[in-house]
């Protein structure tokens, strides 16, 4: 299985944690910028800053509960919490990081104010870029780890670890917005005009709400329910179909319960002539043998069903 996203690794928090530090720090940096200076886009900035920290923090936590282990209420465990507190994020960086610098960079327009000090900007800026660019390649290379063989944008529509590409697109929008930002400040200061600085908040603001979309739209689809990738399906249907007792395996259905965990629903016609002890017993090794060719697979449930009563769904191309 080349081409499926590889489970996520013990680094993963790692890359939070770096990210997470970098935020903090900076966040301090641009809101003492931006209180000499006066900087819209570099208060819009300090807000990125804050909310990105906040972010991480809360997928820290929702890694953390989704390792607990399965209960009485919940007996395919917590793993789906995770994807709960990813959608959370890309609520608050859509309502509080786009719509707090939308409405700055608004502000700032109607009421521009003039900037004191260009240089204490940049060197903020500048070291602002160099801390997230660090956080960036980290979150880069995990997930260049995590996607095997797989193009970048497949592999993060089909990846199942929310904190991995989270991570990486939010230190993306941050490096967009810190280019913005400078430009800005530059603009503002070489037109004599502070209202520019504004309207790169407001551009700051759009950027994030993009990358907020797209996110919420990722951590829906896992929040909902998300099959196994292919490989994942046409393993199961290749173990399953092995058996000369099983004359056809009707269907293969699959749900993540978490980023590395997958239960199966399997529906077998068995050959007319075994026995129910025998049909028991073959069941119990294709479960072993499932879970030992297929270590995500946490939960099996195979169903011995008659072809002609239900529909046979061949396993993927």
């Amino acid at each position: 299985m080349a081409d499926t996203p590889k489970p996520p690794g013990k680094q993963s928090n790692l890359v939070l944690v770096a990210a997470l530090a970098a935020n903090l720090g900076i966040a301090v940096a641009k809101f003492i910028a931006a209180g000499i200076s006066g900087s819209s886009s570099m208060l819009t900035e300090g807000v990125h800053s804050v909310v990105d920290s906040g972010n991480q923090m809360l997928l820290l936590y929702g890694k953390h509960r989704a390792k607990r282990p399965a209960d009485h209420d919940h007996p395919f465990g917590y793993g789906r919490e995770l994807y709960f507190w990813s959608f959370v994020v890309a609520i608050l960086i859509f309502a509080v990081g786009a719509g707090v610098s939308i409405y700055e960079g608004w502000l700032h327009f109607v009421e521009p104010e003039e900037m004191t000090s260009a240089t204490l900007n940049y060197i903020v800026l500048g070291v602002a870029f160099l801390m997230e660019g660090t956080s960036w390649y980290l979150a880069l290379r995990e997930f260049a780890a995590s996607k095997g063989r797989m193009r970048w944008w497949p592999a993060i529509r089909h990846s199942k670890d929310p904190a991995n590409f989270i991570v990486l697109f939010e230190d993306s929008a941050a490096l967009a917005g810190l280019v913005v930002a400078a430009i800005g400040v530059w603009a503002s200061h070489y037109f004599n005009d502070p209202r520019l600085d504004g309207i790169a908040s407001i551009v700051i603001g759009i950027i994030l709400a993009l990358v907020a979309t797209l996110l919420a739209r990722e951590s829906k689809g896992l929040l909902i329910g998300e099959r196994a990738d292919n490989d994942v399906i046409r393993a199961v249907h290749r173990v399953a179909a092995a058996y000369p007792s099983v004359s056809s395996v009707n269907h293969v259905r699959t749900i993540h319960t978490a980023p590395d965990k997958v239960f199966v629903a399997i529906s077998v016609d068995f050959d007319d002539a075994l026995t129910m002890g025998d049909a028991e017993t073959l069941i119990e090794q294709i479960e072993t043998r499932l879970k030992a060719e297929i270590p995500a697979l946490s939960s099996i449930y195979i169903r011995p069903e008659k072809a002609e009563n239900t529909n046979v769904i061949p396993a993927p191309a």
